[in-house]
């Protein structure tokens, strides 16, 4: 998924063996509904100033009605407001191919926002493992969905006495 960008730093000054998890997640809006930099923008800065995350790279997706996809960096976008702070430590870490994977699946005429980040708050545990010489050899997340589901499903097996 990381591509290379000429000119631009991938990260900060963090020695790799020192960096936590990075995860990513796509958040699409229907067309004409979507607002960067609102609720979302507060939250996520608020998330970056309290160093439980670092933001690595943020991109804005627009799926035209005939499936072409434009891709803008946050630096493109005009009003960014509360991301302003954030625009100028970001790294453009995707590269095209990424940008057409991460498209497959939205809507036409709809704009997603593509958030890269790293999980600052597990960097000792993953530094740690990595220094004893483990390595991460499976990730993943469970959806809240799958959760409650299941919670549902306990709480209705009747219990044996």
């Amino acid at each position: 998924m990381i591509g290379s960008h000429e000119g631009k730093a991938l990260m900060t000054d963090t020695p790799l063996d020192e960096l936590g998890p990075v995860d990513y997640v796509v958040v699409e809006f229907p067309a004409g509904a979507s607002n960067f930099t609102g609720e979302m923008a507060k939250e996520l800065v608020a998330l970056s100033d309290a160093g439980t995350i670092r933001v690595i790279d943020v991109l804005i997706l627009t799926k035209n009605e005939d499936g072409t996809v434009d891709a803008a960096e946050l630096s493109d976008i005009e009003e960014l407001g509360e991301l302003q702070a954030m625009e100028a430590q970001l790294a453009e870490l995707l590269a095209e191919d990424d940008v057409v994977n991460l498209a497959a699946s939205m809507d036409p005429g709809s704009t997603a926002g593509v958030l890269i980040w790293e999980n600052t708050w597990a960097a000792p545990f993953a530094a740690a493992a990595r220094h004893s010489g483990g390595q991460l050899i499976a990730t993943g997340r469970i959806p809240i969905q799958a959760i409650i589901a299941s919670i549902e499903a306990d709480e209705a097996v009747p219990v044996a006495s």
